[in-house]
């Protein structure tokens, strides 16, 4: 039980010790705009001088604020104290995607620990793997007086194979040219793609002409011609804006009953662009209601004049359904794949697009890949995008296994990591 005497002195207790208690327990706060500080995305030096802007400037904290700014002399780190060993002389400063900061220093020829005591000096903490990204690397390589040039890993690769092999002169040689068959929805695209197929592919061979692959080859008087099948107008798009030259010629397929539709008028667009020549297959012209000159007309109000009018277009009348003008229409590629004069160089390593792919059970990723040039291997190491992988086995446009595929070949890749 507690004693009244004690009872006695917590009563005695009055306001003036309440509030000596408080004044002894008092702690000096400092309001702060917390929004400025969150929204706020710079160095540490740029952090104390929204927080001193914040603050109410009095007694110590105005103090302590020129004592910052006496010591600092407000005089930020500077890249001249780094010297580089690179000049504009030299070139560009080459940045890639994901580039780490000890690949950075490399191509700025400073030393890592120096690049990084310099960022963390700007409030940045960064180690050796910190990833630079493209516009912070080009603002640096500014301020050590260099020229930046940003590019993807892809084209970097490229870039440093072409420096490769720009000593002796490589041997070249005429390689099959690719087709992209395009055009609008029923005129024709996939029966004429079965009929050339079916004209030129025996039915012993393994898949006759019910192949899932993306691209094919066909053989006429004794040259290959490679066919893609028809690719969605956005991923033709797509293609083109990446820079991949994936084909060579455009075979354009209008309907004589129909004429030029949107999509007809969306796949010439698409090809100029390219700069990729126009081949047009006027098909259906066995029907009964068929008007090529109609068609022809058509044609030439959106610049593809025929050759029969005094143009330049190859158009040629062929029919899906009974086989009419195949042959002509296969003669007429390979005359305009002459005009190109396509070449390319067997002895380089593999180099080529995906054009599709897909994951099956047991053999993982199985990617379709067009070499565009030199010659793919089983064994090869290739990079793909962000994603890389050696050549576990190969298989041709037939089913076939191959140890290796050359120039405008098609071929499904296992070996995806």
């Amino acid at each position: 039980p507690s004693s009244p005497g004690g009872s006695k002195r917590g009563d005695q207790r009055g306001p003036d010790s309440d509030k000596k208690k408080a004044k002894k327990g008092r702690k000096t706060t400092i309001e702060i705009q917390t929004a400025d500080i969150r929204s706020l995305r710079g160095s540490l030096v740029e952090i104390e001088d929204v927080v001193d802007q914040s603050v109410n400037l009095k007694g110590s904290v105005a103090a302590r604020r020129r004592r910052r700014i006496e010591t600092r002399g407000d005089q930020d780190p500077e890249v001249n104290t780094i010297k580089s060993g690179r000049t504009l002389e030299d070139g560009p400063v080459v940045i890639s995607e994901g580039m780490t900061l000890r690949d950075f220093a490399d191509k700025l020829q400073v030393k890592a620990k120096d690049l990084i005591a310099l960022l963390v000096q700007r409030g940045t903490m960064a180690n050796i793997n910190f990833v630079i990204e493209p516009e912070f690397g080009i603002k640096l390589v500014k301020e050590f007086g260099l020229e930046a040039k940003v590019m993807t890993f892809e084209q970097e690769v490229q870039s440093n194979r072409a420096e490769a092999d720009s000593g002796p002169a490589e041997k070249l040689s005429t390689r099959a040219p690719v087709v992209t068959i395009m055009g609008h929805v029923d005129h024709g695209k996939t029966s004429l793609l079965d009929k050339i197929r079916s004209s030129k592919i025996t039915e012993g061979e393994f898949g006759g002409i019910t192949q899932h692959i993306g691209a094919y080859h066909v053989d006429v008087n004794n040259r290959q011609i490679v066919f893609l099948d028809t690719p969605g107008h956005e991923a033709f798009t797509m293609m083109r804006a990446r820079g991949a030259r994936v084909t060579d010629i455009v075979v354009l397929v209008v309907a004589a009953d129909d004429g030029v539709m949107p999509q007809t008028a969306e796949a010439i667009d698409h090809a100029r662009a390219a700069g990729v020549p126009i081949v047009v297959a006027l098909n259906k012209i066995d029907k009964a209601n068929a008007n090529p000159d109609r068609v022809k007309q058509q044609l030439a109000d959106r610049g593809l004049a025929p050759e029969d009018w005094g143009g330049q277009t190859v158009v040629v009348p062929v029919s899906a359904v009974k086989g009419t003008g195949i042959n002509e229409l296969l003669e007429m590629i390979l005359l305009t794949a002459d005009i190109q004069d396509l070449k390319a160089s067997p002895e380089r390593a593999g180099q080529g697009i995906v054009l599709e792919a897909r994951k099956e059970t047991g053999r993982g990723i199985i990617a379709t890949v067009l070499v565009q040039n030199g010659t793919l291997k089983v064994g090869d190491v290739f990079v793909a995008g962000s994603t890389w992988g050696r050549v576990r086995s190969m298989s041709d446009d037939r089913g076939k296994r191959a140890l290796e595929s050359g120039p405008a070949t098609a071929a499904e890749v296992t070996g995806f990591t």
